[in-house]
């Protein structure tokens, strides 16, 4: 967006006065006006110290209204499970079998990967590539599971990731310009729910101290923290 096109949307709402969910989506929408279909993003800041190793936001969240193209998924799976991983949905099937051709092709044709706990003492000589990509499987985003069905499943329906940034905030996107607004306001709920239920015991006083919602290319709208 122009500099001259932003500075117009700032008259068609009031920048210092924070609104009521529903009420922001809405204007968000309206005040959307490049070609493409731009992504609705949250931007919380947070009451906690990113220096702090008691007080790190992480966890994960299954929208209720998923959007933008569905992921890949690998599962890293012993020969027995390589069955049911692909008939629980598994774009792709890598067993202890696999490990070493996988790793000589340097091929990643994947957006996430799960795996059992028993195949983590093989594929730990992945890390140096799974690592750096963010794709290595970890208790902390819950990418290692005996639940194969459920697991993907909900990576399928497009399940997020989430943390701070060093400097205590979080961002994520609930949806699409195009994404009706109830669905933008379930997954907003849903979201923040999940956000106040992550809060670190070590967080003292107020802990979601302002939330912005917005589209890509467009201004921030203050919103009312119900």
């Amino acid at each position: 967006m122009t500099t001259a096109r932003l500075k117009k949307t700032y008259t068609e709402f009031d920048k210092e006065t924070p609104y009521k969910i529903a009420e922001a989506i809405e204007l968000v929408k309206k005040l959307a006006s490049v070609k493409f279909d731009e992504t609705i993003e949250l931007h919380f800041r947070l009451g906690i110290d990113p220096k702090k190793g008691d007080q790190q936001i992480r966890g994960t969240v299954v929208l209720p209204h998923s959007f933008g193209e569905v992921k890949k998924v690998a599962a890293f799976v012993t020969s027995d499970k390589a069955k049911e991983a692909k008939e629980a949905g598994a774009d792709m099937v890598i067993t202890e079998d696999d490990i070493e051709n996988f790793k000589k092709s340097g091929k990643i044709e994947f957006d996430v990967a799960i795996a059992t706990p028993d195949m983590m003492k093989n594929i730990a000589p992945l890390a140096r590539t799974l690592g750096p990509k963010g794709l290595m499987p970890s208790p902390k985003n819950e990418t290692i599971t005996t639940d194969l069905k459920k697991s993907i499943n909900e990576l399928k329906k497009g399940k997020i990731a989430f943390k701070n940034d060093d400097t205590a905030n979080i961002h994520q996107g609930i949806g699409k310009v195009s994404t009706d607004s109830k669905a933008l306001l379930e997954n907003y709920r849903t979201f923040l729910e999940a956000i106040k239920k992550s809060k670190p015991e070590a967080s003292k006083g107020v802990f979601v101290k302002s939330l912005t919602i917005c589209s890509s290319m467009g201004p921030g709208i203050k919103v009312i923290i119900d």
